[in-house]
């Protein structure tokens, strides 16, 4: 899955492409709609037919998959010999520090690489040096129902004790997930960083370090465990078999009364008639201080040069018109200065203001390091454990330390 853990269901398909160009350049892109009707096929064959019409020599293929097999699809091309391109995935840094990959500041012209958010610009570098182009981005805020909190009279939380009071209230009143906490292995790592943040805690001190199993993070987890499992407050799925798609599906069924989410949330809650609110991640003793941020990325490879003709697609690709285009199609935020100057500016845009204030303070996964893929992939795997009525969040939380210093040194 990706960062943003938006899944969607095409298999793979071309679109753009052509027999009488000079160059023929290779996309491999995931698709970030929820079936053919909104898929990313459109948008990339509408982005490449502009460009294509304005560079007669430049074709430019592009094959889109499901978040479920795109990460997968590259994976197996870099393996046989036979890189795209580009990729436009869920991680770079395997691919950097295996030297397959460009160097930004050798593909993109110099005001298109300055545009880069400067938090997500560093988020993309292994070594000081920039491999990985943000993509797509997101932040995190809570959302509740605003039916289910009028009946209930409860105004939103800004504290954890205030939140744990709201759930009582809303279990009271027979909601099925007062506060829904998905810690399965979809993406089980956004809800888990989100909270340890909220507890001033994270993945990596301030110098970068793991330190899954600080004090602070320990903490944060023995209250999950005690304050909101320990006291049925999450609903009758255990958190760690309950994916973020199954809660936000609940959500948009007025099944849920509070839960993190991203902007995706919003379309999803107004198509099923559900009406929510958003207000700040409440943290211990008030509003958590930085919000999860999640980026996806695009890389290019060097096996098959190109270099000048990638760098210049990917200035248009990079365009503050096609920046904004692609965020607004999918509720997602822009990942360059002037799409969020022009989204901050606009009327049409207000709902997704809240999420885009967060992003210059928003704290990513450490996705410079080789090991995250690892790392990631164990705390999906195990942290549920944790928060289980009886289970030891030290205990958990060491295991995973001890994983990721391994791999750390290993990479």
């Amino acid at each position: 899955m990706s960062a943003l853990g938006l899944a969607a269901v095409l298999s793979g398909c071309g679109v753009g492409g052509g027999d009488s160009s000079d160059v023929t350049l290779t996309l491999v892109a995931a698709d970030y709609g929820n079936g053919a009707a909104d898929s990313s096929k459109k948008y990339w064959a509408d982005l490449v037919e502009r460009y294509e019409s304005d560079h007669p020599d430049v074709d430019v293929d592009v094959s889109v998959y499901s978040w479920n097999d795109v990460d997968r699809k590259v994976k197996e091309m870099v393996d046989a010999g036979n890189p795209p391109d580009m990729a436009q995935i869920g991680a770079y840094a395997d691919y950097a520090s295996q030297g397959l990959l460009h160097r930004v500041g050798d593909l993109l012209s110099i005001p298109v690489q300055a545009d880069f958010l400067s938090q997500l610009s560093e988020a993309g570098e292994v070594n000081s040096v920039q491999y990985g182009m943000p993509f797509a981005a997101s932040t995190r805020l809570l959302f509740y129902n605003k039916s289910l909190f009028a009946e209930a009279g409860l105004t939103p939380p800004e504290t954890w004790d205030e939140l744990v009071e709201c759930a009582e209230a809303l279990k009271a009143d027979g909601v099925k997930f007062p506060y829904a906490l998905p810690l399965g292995p979809e993406e089980a790592q956004a809800e888990t960083l989100q909270w340890l943040l909220s507890g001033d805690g994270g993945y990596t001190d301030i110098g970068g370090t793991y330190g899954i199993d600080s004090t602070e993070n320990v903490e944060t987890l023995s209250w999950l465990r005690d304050e909101l499992v320990g006291k049925g407050l999450t609903g009758p799925v255990a958190p760690g078999e309950l994916d973020r798609a199954k809660a936000f599906e609940a959500f948009a069924a007025g099944d849920v009364g509070m839960l993190n989410g991203h902007p995706s949330l919003m379309e999803m809650a107004r198509k099923k008639g559900v009406k929510y609110g958003m207000v700040p991640i409440p943290g211990a003793e008030g509003e958590t201080p930085s919000a999860l941020g999640v980026a996806d990325w695009m890389m290019a490879f060097e096996k098959n040069g190109h270099r000048d003709e990638i760098g210049d697609f990917l200035d248009f690709v990079y365009s503050e018109e096609n920046v904004l285009d692609f965020s607004r199609e999918y509720d997602l935020l822009p990942v360059t200065n002037s799409a969020s100057r022009a989204m901050a500016a606009s009327g049409q845009d207000k709902e997704i203001k809240p999420f885009l204030d967060q992003l210059p303070l928003s704290e990513q996964y450490p996705v410079g390091k080789t090991s995250w893929a690892a790392v990631n992939a164990e705390i999906k795997r195990k942290i549920g454990k944790a928060v289980e009525p009886g289970g030891s969040p030290a205990g958990v939380l060491g295991a995973l330390q001890a994983a990721a210093v391994r791999e750390d040194s290993a990479g």
